[in-house]
């Protein structure tokens, strides 16, 4: 469920109709802002929010440039660009050493574990994944766009398929770890 509400912003902004980019790009940062209020409010340190924090800052400068020149060749692009934003965000924090997921998992495991090497190491496989994903999507997209498909169905699907590939891979990845350090303690 984290990941939904992390990605919520990206949601919001891929349903509304591409033909009000303008408000979509203005709800995505509304939805940003408040997810980010929610989270802080429950505790979440910012460590958990960087997709967030990345999310409002690619949504506020979208709604200026949205509002500003409407009819900007980004409109084209802003599906491409999005995943672009997210790999790029994805990729930061792995070059910092400190994974996106690394802080989101932090919230469910207890904090005995979050200085061990697999648990570090398992985050930086999850982000490794999520930034090729969010890459691979954000290169089919722009090639859609630029074949004037940029709104498509097909360009639906590529988005859809770049956050949930991902997701069932975290799903199932954890799982094995899990399954294989209960092995190894019992």
């Amino acid at each position: 469920m984290a990941y939904v509400l992390t990605f919520l912003p990206w949601i919001v902004y891929a349903i509304l109709p591409s033909t009000h980019w303008q408000w979509a790009a203005l709800a995505g940062l509304a939805v940003a802002v408040a997810v980010i209020v929610r989270q802080r409010s429950a505790g979440y340190r910012p460590d958990a929010l960087i997709i967030e924090f990345g999310s409002a800052v690619f949504f506020a400068a979208l709604a200026v440039v949205a509002f500003s020149a409407p009819d900007s060749v980004l409109h084209s692009y802003s599906a491409a660009l999005s995943s672009g934003v997210l790999a790029l965000i994805a990729a930061v924090s792995l070059v910092v050493r400190r994974p996106f997921t690394l802080g989101i998992a932090k919230q469910s495991t207890p904090s005995a574990v979050w200085g061990q090497p697999v648990f570090i190491r398992t985050n930086t496989v999850i982000t490794s994944v999520w930034t090729l994903a969010f890459a691979v999507a954000a290169v089919v997209l722009s090639l859609l766009a630029r074949a004037g498909q940029g709104h498509s169905a097909g360009a639906t699907l590529v988005q859809v398929a770049g956050f949930v590939i991902p997701m069932v891979f975290t799903n199932r990845y954890v799982a094995a770890v899990r399954t294989r350090a209960s092995r190894a303690t019992g």
